[in-house]
């Protein structure tokens, strides 16, 4: 079986989206308590939803760059593969 390696970059970026999908749903939920009229605990009571809602986002933002890739695939240029001997 062979071992699966992914590179620091690729984890960074992965990170990074994850991140900008916490602060999403953070500034929803900031939202829904300003326009709701509510206490501002509920912020950092409400949290577990935040997570919830962050991972939603996650695989919606997912689901569009799987998307896009896909779409994308016709439209690249043929890289040639130069074998060395």
């Amino acid at each position: 079986m062979k071992d699966i390696i992914i590179k620091g970059t690729t984890l960074r970026r992965e990170l990074l989206w994850l991140l900008a999908c916490f602060v999403a749903a953070f500034l929803v939920n900031t939202y829904a308590v300003v326009h709701f009229d509510r206490p501002a605990v509920e912020l950092f009571s409400q949290l577990g939803f935040v997570v919830v809602i962050t991972a939603c986002f996650y695989i919606v933002l997912a689901i569009v760059r799987i998307l896009l890739m896909l779409i994308s695939i016709p439209f690249r240029k043929k890289q040639k593969k130069i074998i060395n001997q």
